[in-house]
């Protein structure tokens, strides 16, 4: 990873699980970065913040997910909007004004499966196929950036992501920790994001401006059923969980959930030693066994 002459803002940083991520990385390779203090919505202090720092890029990790989940942006729908679509699009439309390369972390979920991507298929859904799902605020929020961003495409690279896993099982916005903490989940499989596999790679990707946009996720899928089971065997052979089905699902959320496959053969492409995502979980709890 080069980092003579590099200089990076991070948006999201000073309390996001993602972008303090980031910020461990950059420390780690000797990368100069800024945690940027304005607000998704500040225009002018953004504008008057770029001027200052001059960075040969961004990155932005702010946005609303919806705390304790993203049902809570379903009762929260301004503030979301402002956020996700009208915070985003004026930080990547400075960047653009200043000729600044922005990486954008986005969402995967966004699709779910349907007769052209069926379940277990291993037909995974491309980056330039429609939406088909639209049953989530958030979910809906973050398509229409992705949309609109579309038109910067000079200097803007997005990065979807699902269903973020980490190496710390005590992080409570880690998928793993998620799932052992649900009485019930579902057993279906998904694509999803092991960040100590991609992160690394997302600051390479904006270090070397590439642009565009990419499913960034691990190789394969990976069902809920499948991770606890390797849970069970390797960390906690007492631990149980039980299933239910999508539409015992349903009735305890306020909105429904994306399952889905996304293809990696762009990203791979680029990077093609990422691990598939049912080896490298399997990796992070052997780690954390020794």
């Amino acid at each position: 990873m080069i980092s003579q002459n590099i200089k990076i803002i991070i948006f999201g940083a000073k309390t996001g699980w993602i972008g303090q991520k980031i910020i461990e990385l950059l420390k780690l390779n000797d990368i100069e970065y800024y945690i940027s203090e304005c607000r998704l919505e500040n225009r002018e202090s953004i504008l008057n913040e770029l001027d200052k720092i001059k960075p040969t890029s961004v990155i932005n990790c702010a946005g609303v997910t919806g705390r304790p989940n993203v049902d809570w942006c379903e009762d929260n729908k301004q503030e979301t909007i402002r956020s996700n679509v009208i915070g985003t699009l004026n930080l990547i439309d400075c960047c653009y004004l200043k000729s600044i390369h922005i990486t954008n972390f986005a969402t995967g979920c966004i699709y779910k499966y349907d007769e052209k991507h069926p379940m277990y298929s291993g037909i995974g859904f491309k980056e330039e196929e429609e939406f088909n799902y639209f049953d989530s605020h958030y979910s809906v929020t973050k398509q229409m950036v992705e949309k609109l961003s579309k038109h910067y495409e000079t200097n803007t690279l997005t990065l979807r992501l699902r269903m973020p896993i980490s190496e710390n099982l005590n992080e409570p916005r880690n998928f793993i920790t998620k799932i052992t903490k649900y009485e019930r989940v579902i057993n279906i499989p998904n694509s999803c994001t092991v960040l100590p596999d991609l992160l690394p790679i997302a600051i390479d990707m904006s270090i070397k401006q590439i642009k565009g946009v990419y499913n960034f996720v691990n190789p394969g899928v990976i069902s809920h059923n499948e991770i606890l089971d390797l849970y069970t065997t390797i960390i906690d052979p007492n631990f149980k969980y039980q299933n239910f089905t999508e539409e015992e699902q349903s009735k305890i959320l306020k909105c429904g959930r994306s399952n889905n496959h996304l293809d990696t053969t762009k990203l791979e492409l680029l990077y093609p030693t990422i691990p598939n995502i049912k080896n490298s979980i399997e990796r992070i709890f052997l780690n954390l066994k020794k």
